[in-house]
């Protein structure tokens, strides 16, 4: 059996000692992001850690729709799309466009959808 010590190092490797190597801290000690911008940042990814959310995008990505085709496409109500199109567009993330009696979702621009890509990339190595 493993030692606890043992056990910790290789779930949570760490330094043996405290050794801090000030020029490498001092190069990059104004390049770290600040609280706020780490803040918006965590925000944005808590907003993507919703499936539904996820599945919604994953439809924009693809196409604009409006939210009665997007809820029947996804098997949502529309009370329940049009909730998680409003978290999304708070965060962003999706736009929409009035086309008389009409609502068109579609991603806000390029930088989302290479984002959502990416994720995908990411997940499927």
């Amino acid at each position: 059996m493993m030692s606890n010590k043992a056990n910790n190092d290789s779930e949570n490797p760490i330094c043996d000692i405290v050794c801090v190597h000030p020029d490498t801290v001092r190069t990059y000690s104004d390049q770290v992001l600040s609280i706020d911008r780490a803040t918006e940042l965590a925000e944005l990814f808590k907003t993507l850690g919703d499936p539904t959310r996820i599945r919604i995008m994953d439809a924009l990505a693809k196409s604009e729709f409006c939210v009665c085709d997007l809820a029947e496409l996804l098997d949502l109500s529309q009370s329940a799309t049009s909730h998680q199109l409003r978290v999304l567009r708070n965060s962003n993330l999706v736009k929409y466009r009035r086309d008389g009696k009409m609502v068109y979702y579609s991603l806000s621009d390029n930088h989302v959808q290479e984002l959502y890509r990416q994720g995908l990339e990411h997940i499927d190595e």
